[in-house]
């Protein structure tokens, strides 16, 4: 088994070996993964936060040791709080890091310099909504992460992270965490409101606000109001998306 490290900003990991596939979801600084399945060009990759598979440009990590793979594992997250930051190197030259960046994985690998801002253990459910709104106006990007662009459940999955929680990768994945509440009316700010499509299957996902409200990635990170019958877009006066269940994870 191999292993590695993502020392760029954010590397796509896509659903076939080859540019033009479609990404499936990102790898950000300090991520870590397995390697399942090596190539010339390609490596099939499981990452370790959420288990997510799919595959990775060769030249976009750096391979590590399955003892550094482990004592990764097992070091806390320093994740980094700004929307935009810099990491310096031994050579000072500064290297672009997002949102939610691991930082404290990098003793194993180089000199690295950080002087942000970092967050790190668990969070107050309190606190979620005030994450998502670091978010807010990010354009949707299938596949995304970061305040750049995001798909609807890397965003719920990466304001979850930001608080010391973990979600999986998919809505139909996250849909399958938590305990299910009857009613909005017994939810929290920081819940999850999951909606389905016409044939019963998981398609979104958002974070549950306060007095009926949600926010979620529809073409932009966007507040819109909930009811029972699921999101109502306040721009058009039309229902979005069909409600299938709310689940409480903290």
């Amino acid at each position: 088994m191999q292993y590695g490290f993502c020392n760029l900003n954010i590397v796509p990991v896509r659903l076939e070996p080859a540019d033009a596939s479609e990404m499936v979801t990102q790898l950000l600084f300090g991520d870590h993964f397995k390697v399942l399945e090596k190539r010339k060009k390609w490596s099939k990759i499981r990452i370790a936060f959420d288990k997510y598979e799919g595959w990775v440009d060769n030249k976009q990590f750096l391979e590590i040791t399955e003892d550094q793979y482990h004592k990764i594992n097992q070091t806390p997250s320093e994740l980094v709080a700004d929307v935009i930051d810099f990491l310096q190197d031994d050579k000072n030259q500064l290297i672009p890091i997002s949102l939610g960046a691991n930082i404290n994985k990098i003793v194993e690998f180089g000199n690295y310099t950080y002087e942000g801002r970092k967050l790190q253990g668990k969070n107050t459910k309190e606190q979620f909504l005030e994450t998502a709104f670091l978010y807010l106006h990010a354009p949707y990007l299938w596949g995304g992460k970061t305040p750049f662009g995001i798909d609807c459940s890397g965003f719920t999955q990466m304001v979850y992270k930001l608080n010391g929680y973990q979600l999986f990768r998919d809505a139909s994945q996250q849909a399958k965490q938590g305990e299910a509440l009857s009613f909005i009316e017994e939810s929290e700010p920081g819940d999850l409101a999951f909606f389905d499509n016409q044939d019963g299957d998981i398609i979104h996902v958002g974070i549950i606000m306060r007095d009926n409200y949600i926010i979620h990635a529809h073409g932009k990170v966007r507040i819109d109001r909930l009811d029972h019958s699921g999101i109502f877009n306040v721009d058009n006066n039309q229902y979005s998306h069909n409600l299938r269940v709310i689940k409480k994870i903290v």
